[in-house]
């Protein structure tokens, strides 16, 4: 065994690389995290203003569908650090948890502050260093780390760069072109909103106004919640679970086509009972309104449609099936998430850089994407501590390290 403890590198200081820190600096290694940004977990600040979901209460099974094509991967991973040990984590900095009626799960401060304060105190407690301010610029001839500059000595390197949304708090994506000869999948913005070519009216009236308690299909999947309508289009929690297939289909075919329930609590039949009542000198909003207690901007979806030359004989049918053509994906720099990053096929299953022997990834870098809800931030806590486990047990390989007594800690 070495006489020096080892040293290894965080490259970015989110929820990813500051969990991969804390395993390692528990295990009683040498960690440095640099971070390019002023100050660390910007994202997760600005994620934790109306909340911080951290993760979802529902079965693992079903939880590890949400990640559609990349659950293979990620599934290991997120049974080894499961939700129920992301909110142990949580309880043991002192943020006791709540489970909403959603399922998903808060700290009850609700707000990420607190969380992440007594995150860092915890981590100085360990000789964590963090550098903010730091660029990560590649790798040089000889395989040494470069950092704003300079050569930065460590025994193995943890990458937790991000994806590409959000650019302003730092994730841009730029450290693909820093990898020559890793496989990196394109980003795509992922858990965001759509185009929709509204009319001047619906748009000068209605734009910012939530549909409430409504229902999105698409193809074979449903999804209930909320949406807003947008100058610019829709979006919201319902249409972010539909994103993916929503994005492909654009990307294939030039547009997609939405189908929002209006009255999703209501069947097709009991619409169209309600609105065969005799009108009278009633016009179709008012109609509408009391027949089916729609809302203003319900309401002025469906004559949206009818003036785009929907069949006007069958009201119920439109209400329950109402066509929305989407352009467009919103920008990636206005996207919650991103799709795409690492191939999977560059990493081992310890998240170690095939290519890079010693450098391993974690997070959002990686190719993959999940529905908002708590899926995002588990996925990127647990491949965090997949990635500095990963990198533990390579140092126990190679004698720089007694992992045997770094687990006992």
């Amino acid at each position: 065994m070495p006489d020096s403890k080892p040293r290894i590198a965080v490259i970015g200081a989110g929820p990813a690389g500051l969990i991969a820190t804390e395993i390692l600096a528990a295990a009683g290694v040498l960690v440095d995290v640099f971070e390019r940004m002023p100050s660390p977990a910007r994202k997760l600040l600005i994620a934790g203003r109306g909340g911080l979901n951290l993760t979802h209460s529902e079965p693992l099974e079903r939880f590890l569908t949400r990640y559609r094509e990349a659950a293979p991967h990620l599934a290991p991973h997120i049974r080894a650090f499961p939700p129920a040990a992301l909110a142990a984590w949580c309880e043991g900095l002192g943020q006791p948890v709540f489970t909403g009626s959603s399922g998903r799960v808060f700290p009850r401060a609700m707000k990420a502050s607190p969380l992440l304060r007594a995150w860092l105190a915890r981590l100085a407690t360990l000789g964590v260093r963090l550098d903010t301010r730091q660029v990560f610029e590649g790798f040089g001839d000889d395989g040494g780390l470069l950092v704003s500059g300079r050569k930065v000595a460590a025994d193995a390197v943890i990458l937790a760069c991000g994806g590409a949304s959000w650019p302003r708090l730092g994730s841009d994506g730029a450290w693909a072109a820093l990898l020559p000869g890793v496989p990196v999948a394109p980003f795509r913005p992922a858990n965001m909103g759509f185009r929709v070519a509204w009319s001047e009216h619906l748009r000068g009236r209605f734009a910012g106004t939530p549909l409430k308690r409504i229902a999105l299909r698409f193809g074979t999947e449903t999804q209930r919640g909320e949406a807003v309508v947008t100058e610019a289009g829709i979006e919201g929690g319902a249409v972010y679970a539909l994103s993916a297939p929503l994005r492909e289909a654009i990307a294939r075919d030039g547009h997609a086509t939405l189908r929002l329930d209006l009255r999703p609590d209501l069947d097709a039949a009991e619409c169209a009972r309600r609105l065969a009542a005799p009108r009278g000198g009633q016009s179709l909003s008012n109609h509408l309104r009391r027949s089916l207690n729609l809302a203003p901007v319900a309401i002025a979806l469906v004559q949206e449609a009818l003036h785009a030359g929907a069949a006007q004989d069958d009201l119920a049918a439109l209400v329950k099936a109402l066509p929305l053509r989407l352009d467009a994906p919103m920008p990636i720099a206005r996207a919650i998430s991103s799709a795409g990053g690492l191939s999977w096929a560059a990493l081992d299953e310890r998240l170690m850089l095939r290519a890079r022997p010693g450098v391993f990834a974690a997070g959002e870098m990686l190719d993959w994407e999940a529905p908002t809800g708590g899926y995002l931030l588990q996925a990127c806590f647990a491949t965090g501590v997949a990635a500095a486990r990963g990198a533990l047990d390579w140092l126990a390989a190679r004698g720089a390290i007694d992992w045997l007594a770094a687990r006992q800690r």
